[in-house]
């Protein structure tokens, strides 16, 4: 097995301060590619900055909110003159607002909306131009569980995610002639920050792990590991899917 697959390679992550963003950041790094990493926190994205370039990678951290049209022009600029071109794009931003539907509020379903689905066009919008013409390519949509399943309370989130879902079926389509795969990767439940109110709640957190067969949390570099595979030569033929990777949820 290739040790370095991805290197060379020029990957750019959205939401990478945290969570499964900084997980896979870390493990795109390791597997040599050369990161532009994209976040609002600009502490955090300075101290993955330095932990990739004291590890001897290459990385950039650039601020961005990814509803902002401007902010992804701005950025998508500032890479293609750092980097000149990129490989690889993964849209990990996203959030989660868990609320009744009656107390759900239109300026809450657009802030989702507007992460987790209009952010990925935003990017792909930018970046894709730099990927074309290259005969390789990956981009990676973080989706979900909720995607094909549901559950009470998260109808922004399941709905963006679900659209999300659908985005990359057609991307797909669109890029395959370009030789550029999009697929989804749709983590269940996995112990990232946006899943601690979950966990440090005993009895939810009972219940959630009843319901994995596996009987577990998945880890953050569990899915890393998938990404890196997804962005690797390996998985050339493998586009306009979804990757679930959630214990066994989605089987019952």
């Amino acid at each position: 097995m290739n040790m370095k697959p991805l290197a060379g390679k020029v990957a750019l992550v959205s939401g990478a301060s945290r969570g499964l963003g900084r997980a896979m950041a870390l493990a795109l790094a390791e597997a040599g590619a050369n990161l532009a990493l994209v976040a609002r926190d600009a502490s955090a994205l300075s101290e993955l900055q330095h932990a990739i370039v004291d590890a001897g990678g290459d990385a950039v951290s650039f601020v961005c909110d990814v509803t902002v049209e401007s902010d992804v022009s701005r950025m998508a600029t500032s890479v293609k003159e750092r980097f000149g071109r990129i490989q690889i794009l993964i849209n990990n931003a996203g959030i989660n607002i868990r609320k009744p539907i009656t107390e759900l509020t239109p300026a809450d379903w657009r802030l989702v909306l507007d992460t987790n689905l209009t952010g990925a066009f935003l990017l792909c919008h930018s970046l894709v131009p730099l990927m074309v013409g290259q005969g390789y390519g990956r981009i990676l949509n973080l989706t979900s569980i909720m995607s094909h399943v549901a559950l009470a309370g998260r109808t922004a989130y399941a709905a963006s995610k679900t659209g999300l879902l659908g985005f990359t079926k057609a991307l797909a389509l669109e890029l395959a002639p370009e030789k550029i795969t999009v697929n989804g990767i749709s983590p269940g439940p996995v112990a990232t920050a946006m899943n601690q109110p979950i966990i440090q709640d005993p009895q939810l957190n009972a219940q959630f792990i009843g319901r994995i067969p596996l009987g577990r949390w998945g880890e953050e570099s569990e899915v890393a590991r998938l990404a890196v595979y997804l962005c690797s030569e390996e998985a050339g033929f493998i586009t306009g899917t979804d990757v679930l990777i959630d214990g066994g949820w989605t089987a019952q």
